[in-house]
């Protein structure tokens, strides 16, 4: 099976991401697929997305050579800013996600386990600048949402019983969405809600390691 993960793809699982934002949220972004979400979060939800680096009301991302080279989120890519937009510094917005007025963060992962424990920052043996503000975002926030690829490089789940890689937080995600499908964490592993078309109930629990409880009526995402 193909591990990539094509920009259509791709957008598909922003487009899903934005269906969970609703009016009024403060929403923080990882980099990767979810700096994509504003995109497709429709102009009558009025929400503020947050960024580390000190920028409160992002927007979707600008046209190619529309892009201010002094605004940027916290990965480094060009944003926008929306109407009623600010700016702070790093440690006023690290305040504000250490006092749990972040709503929803939208996150990648290298591996998620059927409990909700978040694996993000680090394969061991590889380089990396630190962990970021992924482990206070995931503690604090009140909604942790994940987008990710269902299988890794090997063609391994990355949805697992217990996660291999040193976490990130523990039991803390709520949402899990895939390039197969959809998942909400209950307390008896994962619900599987959606599939992704043009995959099936059976296939998507062929590639899933962790535990899974089907949901009683599951929807087809086209």
């Amino acid at each position: 099976m193909e591990m990539g993960m094509g920009e259509e793809v791709r957008c598909r699982i922003a487009r899903r991401a934005a269906q969970e934002v609703v009016d009024g949220m403060v929403v923080n972004l990882g980099i990767g697929i979810p700096t994509l979400v504003p995109n497709y979060i429709p102009t009558d939800v009025h929400v503020l997305i947050h960024a580390e680096n000190g920028i409160l009301g992002s927007g979707p991302t600008p046209a190619q050579g529309k892009e201010d080279p002094y605004l940027c989120n916290a990965g480094g890519y060009p944003i926008s800013l929306v109407e009623g937009g600010s700016y702070c510094d790093s440690a006023v917005a690290f305040a504000m996600i250490r006092t749990g007025r972040i709503d929803m963060t939208i996150l990648g992962a290298l591996e998620v386990s059927e409990r909700g424990d978040l694996a993000n920052w680090i394969v061991p043996g590889r380089r990396v600048p630190g962990i970021g503000g992924a482990m206070e975002l995931a503690q604090k926030a009140k909604q942790v949402v994940v987008l990710m690829n269902h299988l890794n490089h090997a063609g391994e789940s990355k949805l697992k019983p217990q996660c291999t890689l040193p976490l990130t937080a523990p039991e803390c995600v709520d949402l899990i969405i895939t390039d197969m499908a959809v998942f909400r964490v209950g307390s008896q592993g994962l619900i599987l809600c959606e599939i992704m078309a043009p995959y099936t109930v059976e296939q998507v629990l062929y590639y899933t390691d962790a535990r899974v409880c089907l949901a009683e009526h599951i929807i087809t995402i086209p």
